[in-house]
């Protein structure tokens, strides 16, 4: 089964992107009889980010966070977005079988206009869900692991195939399969919003321990006082370690919080040592590539290159019905 993932270049991993979609994706991609394709959405990302050095460095950390988190790259595929040309060319392709209210019902878009305004909002925002398409669809994707929220870009992905199928009465596309894990939780910030770049509540693990400490340190809680028990269920910082602690760990820490002479400030502490602990091999990795650009390049071309010979069959199926060829 081919699963495609795409990861959209507007900033730094964070423990959201982590817990939420990297680490159940790469567990997915491990799977006997699955075959992972895994882009870095730099093309998207221009919908906000203009500035490329920021973009580009953005796209270095993605690569780099999930080549630390054990991402197979001998049977799986990652690459860039933007040096894959085929992306671009099936987008207009689908363009012009995409209906323009399908486009102007897009819940994503809708809440773009109605927070930025009409004016703000690009023509790369509004046709964002048939670039999304393209992406899918070059690839023979059968499923798409993706959040609740997106659900509706699959439909509009599936309806997009299902209509160029129809037009020429061929199986030109694969129609894919969303994938939406009920059980995933919404990961909270340090704040207890969701954990969100947008937000600025986000923690990067990645960063120098006392960066690291700091942003911990910040997370809110109630003003119990030390000595007072406290209720784990109702604190983010317990909610955090409960997330990556282990079931021991994590029941210590209960008994920690409800026995009370036990402050948040230890609890954020041992919050902290346990990410140091838990992702100090992902740490090490992670600085690797960071800091050496060219091993982190060959894997990025050479998924390019893997990724190009798929693309390239489909373009040409699609160019010979459509009469390009």
């Amino acid at each position: 089964m081919r699963i495609l993932t795409g990861i959209q270049s507007s900033g730094r991993p964070h423990l959201g992107n982590i817990l939420g979609a990297i680490v159940p994706a790469i567990k997915l991609s491990q799977e006997a009889a699955n075959e992972s394709f895994l882009f870095i959405a730099d093309l998207h990302s221009l919908t906000t980010l203009k500035d490329g050095v920021t973009r580009r460095e953005y796209v270095r950390a993605i690569a780099s966070t999930w080549l630390a988190f054990g991402y197979d790259t001998t049977r799986n595929t990652i690459w860039r977005q933007s040096r894959v040309p085929e992306h671009a060319e099936l987008a207009w392709y689908l363009n012009c079988f995409t209906p323009m209210p399908m486009l102007q019902n897009a819940t994503s878009f809708k809440d773009k206009v109605e927070k930025l305004g009409p004016s703000a909002v690009s023509a790369g925002l509004f046709t964002y869900p048939v670039l999304q398409a393209a992406d899918i669809l070059l690839y023979d994707t059968n499923l798409v692991p993706v959040g609740k929220d997106q659900r509706q870009h699959i439909e509009m992905t599936r309806d997009l195939a299902s209509a160029v199928n129809r037009q020429y009465d061929s199986e030109v596309f694969v129609l894919p399969e969303a994938r939406i894990d009920e059980r995933i939780m919404t990961i909270p910030g340090i704040d207890g919003a969701k954990m969100s770049k947008s937000y600025g509540n986000y923690i990067d693990i990645f960063q120098s321990t006392n960066e690291l400490y700091k942003v911990i340190k910040k997370i809110k809680s109630d003003s119990t006082p030390l000595e007072e028990p406290k209720n784990p269920d109702t604190d983010i910082t317990f909610q955090l370690y409960s997330l990556i602690g282990s079931p021991e760990q994590v029941a210590q820490m209960r008994q920690n919080y409800e026995g009370g002479n036990y402050g948040y400030g230890h609890a954020k502490k041992e919050l902290y040592e346990l990410i140091l602990t838990k992702y100090a091999t992902e740490r090490e990795r992670f600085d690797f590539y960071m800091t050496n650009n060219d091993e982190l390049e060959r894997e990025l071309q050479a998924g390019e290159e893997k990724a190009r010979a798929v693309a390239q069959k489909t373009i040409e199926r699609v160019r010979t019905v459509m009469g390009f060829n």
